[in-house]
């Protein structure tokens, strides 16, 4: 019986550490502050450079589904048509292509967002 018990809990044990979501983040959600408006100049346009136009991704003459993020007026029609923080969100199929960028980097984005796609 004891020797039921203990492959019972072993099974167990592994069937719950091989569950996993590519759509759950163990991250500590993080609080931005409403009272202080996101910029593009500010906050969003140092995360587009270093996440999205890095080794000429977003960049150039011909830029992967024909997106470029070189400027401001760039990046806010992608972000308002959805392609922006749609990919940036997903879990699944993220941009950048190395996986999710960090919670707290995603949430100034949807703040950017939330605050009217400001510039300065």
């Amino acid at each position: 019986m004891k020797k039921l018990n203990l492959t019972l809990l072993l099974v167990l044990s592994i069937s719950i550490m091989s569950c996993s979501s590519s759509e759950v983040s163990n991250e500590d959600p993080v609080v931005v502050d409403p009272t202080a408006k996101v910029t593009y100049e500010k906050d969003v346009k140092n995360i587009i450079n270093n996440s999205c136009a890095v080794s000429g991704c977003h960049t150039g003459s011909n830029p992967p589904a024909g997106i470029l993020l070189n400027t401001y007026n760039q990046v806010r029609s992608q972000a308002e048509n959805g392609n922006l923080i749609g990919r940036i969100n997903n879990g699944s199929n993220p941009m950048p292509p190395t996986g999710l960028l960090p919670g707290s980097t995603r949430s100034i984005i949807d703040q950017w967002k939330a605050d009217g796609f400001l510039e300065n």
